[in-house]
């Protein structure tokens, strides 16, 4: 590797080889020392290609849900299946690994910053900015860097854009689907909400199981299936389709199910 490669965002890869390293050293202990991370189906990731992987998961915490892809996708590409330990695997980190986040987040102080130069694609909401409801205009340059990043590696995503659970799926993601025909991977994640305060950052609990389930990648028909249904794939995929609550819908949550459905490119 050259010393001042860059990659598509102009972002020095040494630099953020160094960062990912750091990073992986000072938080291992988060998921394999104060809690227990426990993982499934990594063999997956070994056999996926080099570029144009799009994972979808479920969301828990602004920060800790990534680390631990981080974590566990280098571990996998190292040889370890189903297992963290021995943090050596960040040694030679996966680069071109990169995950959607909003840009006001990664802008809220000096540790996001960071994070945002060691892989983020940060985008502008179109349905909420600074704790308020707003209704704007997808950025185009923001779909745009959503496919450069495909382009060049892996993408990881959220694709109901919260971190409360039962939420539906951004139409957003549907349509970068069907644009870039990506391998779609499904992750589902679960004890990070115990672990760790909202922003993913503070543990607040020690002793927690967190698990961690990588599925097979999704059957999509990118040329004839609808929006819809790749909308209904995903939230079944990731395990957060109302119906496995086994209640009826909230009235919040159709009132948010419809307002997605007018806006195409909702992220």
């Amino acid at each position: 590797m050259g010393l001042f490669k860059k990659n598509p965002f102009g972002q020095y890869l040494i630099i953020k080889k160094w960062l990912i390293r750091i990073m992986g050293i000072l938080s291992h202990r988060r998921f394999k020392g104060f809690n227990e991370l426990h993982i499934e189906g990594s063999e997956i990731i070994k056999n996926l290609p080099h570029n144009n992987v799009l994972f979808v998961s479920n969301h828990q915490t602004y920060f800790a849900d990534v680390v631990s892809m981080f974590h566990v996708f280098n571990a996998s590409l190292s040889g370890r299946i189903d297992s963290i330990k021995n943090v050596g695997y960040i040694w030679h980190p996966k680069l071109n690994v990169y995950f959607v986040a909003a840009k006001e987040t990664m802008k809220s102080g000096l540790l996001p910053k960071i994070m945002a130069y060691a892989g983020s694609v940060s985008i502008e909401r179109t349905w909420r900015a600074e704790g308020k409801e707003i209704n704007r205009q997808v950025k185009m340059s923001d779909v745009s860097n959503i496919s450069k990043a495909l382009e060049d590696g892996w993408l990881i995503t959220f694709p109901q854009g919260t971190t409360k659970p039962w939420r539906p799926i951004r139409r957003g993601t549907a349509h970068i689907i069907k644009k870039n025909k990506p391998i779609v991977v499904p992750i589902v994640i679960d004890g990070f909400r115990r672990s760790f305060d909202k922003k993913g950052l503070r543990i607040k609990k020690r002793g927690i199981l967190q698990s961690f389930i990588i599925k097979e990648p999704l059957e999509i028909d990118y040329e004839n299936e609808s929006v819809d249904s790749i909308v209904e794939k995903l939230q079944f995929a990731i395990e957060q389709h109302p119906s496995l609550l086994n209640v009826i819908p909230t009235e919040e949550f159709v009132k948010e199910e419809e307002q997605n459905k007018q806006r195409k490119w909702e992220y």
